[in-house]
């Protein structure tokens, strides 16, 4: 299984961080995705631009401090958590990702694949909350 932890700063409140991030309703921000489909307070699925559907489960929910969930495609398994904490005149987001590959041939690419999502991911967030 290959781990990325990555911590940002944002010059904002935790609670725009927070409310950015989990809301799912609202997911035009991301630019890998074409759309999140809620299915419960637990459960949704984010389509990427090609169509491929990801599945999660949130696996806990402390506002604004702690959000976790597991994660499922044909691909991959794994689990995200953030960390949200009031720092330095804004936020510090910490955000830890574990990913394993389902296939024996794909575990070599799965570090590098991380890294390249996790950075697009808070890239995007930048930008929102910038506005």
């Amino acid at each position: 299984m290959a781990t990325s932890k990555v911590t940002v700063h944002f010059l904002c409140p935790v609670e725009q961080v927070w409310q950015t991030v989990t809301d799912l309703a609202h997911p035009v921000w991301r630019s890998d995705l074409a759309r999140v489909e809620i299915l419960d307070e637990a459960h949704f699925v984010e389509y990427a631009k090609s169509g491929y559907a990801t599945n999660f489960t949130v696996t806990a929910c402390e506002p604004p401090r702690f959000w976790a969930f597991t994660m499922e495609n044909g691909n991959m398994s794994g689990s995200w958590e953030g960390i949200f904490e009031a720092a330095e005149g804004g936020t510090r987001l910490t955000c830890t990702e574990a990913v394993a590959g389902k296939h024996w041939w794909m575990r070599p690419f799965v570090p590098g694949y991380l890294k390249r999502q996790q950075k697009l991911y808070l890239d995007d967030l930048r930008k929102e909350l910038q506005k």
